[in-house]
């Protein structure tokens, strides 16, 4: 058997958005996503307690409270990291951003990562990975992919990427990141960012990336 919604369920969604949507602005990247994640669970609470009769205000407190958990998978570390790392990489051509997936990520490209046919950490780019490996919680888990240009075969670059992955992970471990919760990975020249006709676009293309997540059950923290 369906249920209507009623239409006072329907105003508390659409005022409590309204009311997200201005708090949001002023919010960090961990609140938001709790605040979120609160304004749908109170919503879902209040549609459901409407539509079976109960309490809309109580289905309401329940949701919210269950969402804003759900919705808080930014955690201050997290975001302490980034802000840190932005800070270090700031007026480079070094990318740090959060993802969809809620992961950290830094994108590296050739200036700071890997000269032509090298898989050696260049100088340029240790107290990135300095401030990378700095105080991060052993518990965090890191994924380093390595990236080529196109110059070469598969058979060389292939194998590059993933001596330039490994190499970033054995220097990050030298700073005391745990090794067994870093992943490395090489993809090759098979996700260029840029085009590889031209030398700028192989610079783009010859880069590091590097993703740092932590488990669930810690995101709180």
């Amino acid at each position: 058997m369906s249920h209507r919604v009623t239409p006072p369920v329907k105003l508390f969604a659409l005022a409590l958005a309204a009311i997200v949507a201005a708090g949001c602005q002023n919010m960090s990247a961990r609140e938001e996503g709790t605040a979120k994640g609160a304004a749908v669970g109170a919503v879902a609470g209040a549609v459901i307690g409407g539509a079976t009769g109960h309490s809309m205000g109580k289905g309401a407190l329940i949701g919210g409270a269950v969402g804003a958990v759900a919705g808080n998978l930014w955690s201050k570390r997290m975001e302490e990291k980034r802000a840190a790392l932005e800070k270090a990489t700031q007026g480079t051509d070094i990318a740090v951003a959060r993802t969809a997936n809620n992961e950290l990520k830094v994108n590296v490209p050739s200036d700071f990562s890997f000269s032509v046919g090298r898989s050696d950490v260049k100088p340029k780019m240790k107290p990135v990975l300095d401030e990378f490996a700095r105080g991060l919680d052993p518990a965090m888990q890191v994924r380093v992919v390595g990236h080529t240009d196109s110059s070469g075969s598969d058979a060389i670059n292939n194998p590059l990427s993933v001596r330039r992955a490994e190499a970033v992970r054995d220097y990050i471990a030298a700073k005391g990141v745990n090794p067994t919760h870093v992943v490395t990975e090489g993809h090759g020249a098979r996700e260029p960012v840029a085009d590889n006709a031209s030398v700028a676009g192989r610079a783009q293309n010859r880069r590091v990336e590097i993703f740092l997540s932590e488990p669930a059950a810690n995101s709180g923290a």
